[in-house]
């Protein structure tokens, strides 16, 4: 993969990343990206929150599962139920 590309500054400051490289780095409409200035070189960096994409996997799993919140904390509880039950009644 090139480790330069070539990009076009628009109206109003605006710069269009490729993408592919959206999609290596997923990337998404209205992401946070720090700009970084090392004197004369500038570096563009992913703010990616870990959390927040950890968020949207585990609410589109639950989707696709048909479950509720509701569902997921009755399984938490049972869940953590046999854990105890297996950790401290041996």
């Amino acid at each position: 993969m090139d480790r330069v590309t070539a990009l076009q500054l628009r109206q109003r400051g605006t710069v269009t990343i490729p993408a592919r490289l959206r999609e290596r780095y997923h990337l998404s409409d209205g992401d946070p990206i720090s700009l970084l200035d090392l004197d004369g070189v500038l570096v563009l960096v992913p703010k990616v929150s870990i959390v927040d994409k950890l968020a949207d996997e585990i609410v589109a799993l639950r989707e696709e599962q048909g479950l509720s919140v509701d569902d997921l904390m009755i399984g938490l509880t049972e869940q953590r139920r046999r854990y105890h039950q297996e950790s401290y009644d041996s």
